[in-house]
């Protein structure tokens, strides 16, 4: 498995939001958004086996732990590896565009399916069929850059959703807070609102947080 960095913050968005939580960053996408903040790890990384990447993990003595990358679900290991995270409480980030079939998940392990927008330049790339296979522990993040993408996200709700909870992020500076919650508060959205606290705490640019 190629790893881009292993690291120990506070999870900045979704469900666990300001808990500690280690991040597992994989190398390696099959996209290439436009609103990307994590371009480094389209191709910088470390060949790690499963057994390491745990090891790892274990030695920050903290029970959460979040996959993502990069595409995690590119990784051939991964099954491998959750299996020997099966004690800790582990989210997987995936961008949609590969059937979630092919993951095996503990009981205390859930996706985070981030939806692409049309603002990203991959929303064509979605795997539709994915919201089914949804749980209602598992987390539908939209990463919203214009009131275009906001719209285009309710529709994939109203034809897609099944179950598990729904996020919608502004872009990092793209639009208002107080704007981009005025959209949510008159549609009525049973969504979350979120913003990426690791930006607010750390800065926009800052790596290894």
């Amino acid at each position: 498995m190629k790893v881009n960095e292993i690291f120990l913050s506070l999870q900045g968005e979704g469900r666990s939001t300001g808990y500690p939580t280690v991040f597992v960053r994989f190398t390696g996408c099959n996209l290439r958004c436009s609103y990307c903040d994590t371009r480094y790890a389209y191709e910088e990384g470390t060949d790690m086996e499963p057994s390491d990447i745990a090891s790892a993990i274990s030695s920050f003595r903290c029970g959460k732990v979040c996959i993502t990358g990069g595409e995690p679900l590119i990784q051939p290991q991964l099954n491998t590896l959750l299996q020997l995270l099966d004690d800790f409480t582990v989210s997987i980030e995936t961008n949609g565009t590969i059937d979630l079939d092919i993951i095996k998940k503990g009981e205390r392990h859930s996706f985070i399916m981030d939806v692409k927008t049309p603002s990203s330049g991959c929303s064509d790339r979605l795997a539709a069929d994915n919201f089914k296979k949804l749980e209602e522990t598992d987390e539908i993040k939209f990463v919203i850059g214009n009131k275009s993408d906001y719209d285009w996200a309710r529709s994939v709700i109203d034809r897609l959703y099944v179950k598990g909870g729904i996020t919608f992020s502004p872009v990092f500076g793209s639009v208002p807070y107080n704007e981009f919650a005025a959209w949510i508060i008159r549609d009525r959205l049973d969504v979350r609102f979120q913003i990426q606290l690791h930006k607010i705490i750390w800065g926009p640019d800052a790596r290894g947080v």
